[in-house]
């Protein structure tokens, strides 16, 4: 994350005061939103449009709002505080709870990494016929330079750059529908939630754990705090929150919105298409079904969120780090180190696609470690002042955390039962 004078400057953005509109408060949302398309996603919303339809598109409806209140909470949390939420956390946990916590976030934060270089190998191999291994190593030395623009240009550039590669893979994914045909019908009876067996309650996990984001909840809530600091209560801070619904709401629509594209897509012309139970065999069908053309931009994008959500893990593990152990390591040393079991699994030959859908999985059981402190902290007057939840906020949050923890508990039923 930024550090000393970088940290000051985005905090200075305030000092506009009232004359400065709501558009130049935007941004942070947008960054954590790659998180929300990353190649996990892609993996896990292929193999369900491919798979079943349009039965699971409710899921990704119901966890795309359950993330416009979570990454809110989030944001808030480091607006009211000027702290984010690992650090809070590290606050107030002892010792053995803190290291135990921040060993869970690390597992996230690294699974979480394995699934963006993945990707994008995968993309780099597609587009070049690049070698899985070197398309590996080529995606971790381009998010290097991309955290290299963090560090040294400061945040509103590292917003930007990430902001118009969150527009490209927008176009590469959402490009196909032009040149598909959907079915109405069966799209709107897939917003009536039901499943289709134990492998669909799974899918359906894992898709909740590639949507609602653990790393993304724990690093918004310091790109929050890296722009405005700790704002005093009062006209200042409403507006503030009142710009981050704003940008909250505009980014994960977006997210949200290439997610169920490409489970539409994927349903439109992949269902019963054989060989589409990989990335590489999905997007040769694309190119089959629907047009040389659309299967390249999906293979752009592909790459494009490969290396933008490699730098957003990265940066989330560095603050989970910081606040949690209060130990700093540089962010190219981190991003050479979780480099490593990435490359690693690519070079043990296992399917790419089959390690994206896994790293949801485990994304997925991390969510409830975040999600929870949030909602209490973020409920708390001691923390929150003037600012804490309001009591439907609190009711709806509870929901949410509990739906989250049945379809852990679920993913665990599952793959016991050995639908994995």
């Amino acid at each position: 994350m930024l550090r000393g004078k970088e940290r000051a400057e985005p905090r200075s953005g305030r000092q506009g005061g009232r004359s400065s509109s709501r558009l130049a408060l935007l941004g942070p949302a947008f960054v954590a939103a790659i998180a929300y398309v990353d190649p996990g996603n892609v993996a896990a919303n292929l193999t369900a449009g491919a798979s079943y339809g349009y039965l699971l598109v409710w899921v990704l409806v119901v966890a795309n709002a359950s993330a416009v209140l979570v990454q809110y909470l989030s944001a808030k949390l480091g607006i009211v505080t000027g702290r984010s939420l690992p650090e809070v956390l590290g606050q107030r946990m002892r010792r053995i709870p803190r290291l135990v916590f921040w060993a869970q976030a690390e597992i996230v934060a690294a699974a979480t990494d394995v699934a963006e270089v993945i990707g994008g190998a995968v993309a780099l191999h597609l587009l070049f016929g690049l070698p899985l291994v070197a398309g590996g190593l080529l995606t971790g030395a381009v998010s290097t330079i991309v955290l290299a623009v963090q560090n040294r240009r400061g945040a509103r550039t590292f917003e930007a750059v990430v902001t118009a590669m969150l527009a490209v893979l927008t176009i590469g994914f959402c490009a196909g529908l032009a040149f598909s045909d959907p079915s109405p019908s069966a799209l709107i009876a897939g917003l009536v939630p039901r499943f289709q067996g134990s492998e669909s309650v799974v899918l359906a996990a894992s898709m909740l754990g590639a949507t609602v984001m653990p790393h993304a909840v724990y690093l918004h809530s310091a790109l929050a705090r890296d722009r405005y600091g700790a704002t005093p209560a009062g006209p200042e801070r409403h507006r503030i929150l009142v710009a981050t619904r704003w940008d909250v709401c505009l980014a994960l629509f977006v997210a949200g919105g290439v997610n169920i594209c490409m489970l539409v897509l994927a349903a439109a012309n992949l269902s019963g298409v054989p060989g589409t139970d990989t990335i590489d065999g999905a997007q040769h069908a694309i190119a089959v079904q629907v047009g040389p053309a659309v299967g390249v931009l999906f293979s752009i994008g592909l790459l494009a969120s490969g290396l933008a959500s490699t730098s957003i893990g990265t940066m989330a593990g560095d603050e989970i780090m910081r606040g949690l152990l209060r130990l700093a390591v540089p962010l190219q040393l981190r991003r050479a180190v979780m480099l490593v079991p990435a490359i690693a699994l690519l070079a043990a030959g296992l399917d790419p696609t089959f390690l994206l859908v896994a790293s949801q999985v485990v994304l997925s059981f991390g969510i409830a470690f975040a999600v929870v402190p949030l909602v209490v902290l973020t409920s708390r007057r001691t923390v929150m002042g003037a600012d804490t939840n309001a009591a439907g906020v609190r009711v709806l949050a509870g929901v949410l955390t509990a739906v989250i923890v049945a379809l852990n508990a679920a993913l665990v039923i599952g793959t016991l039962d050995g639908a994995l």
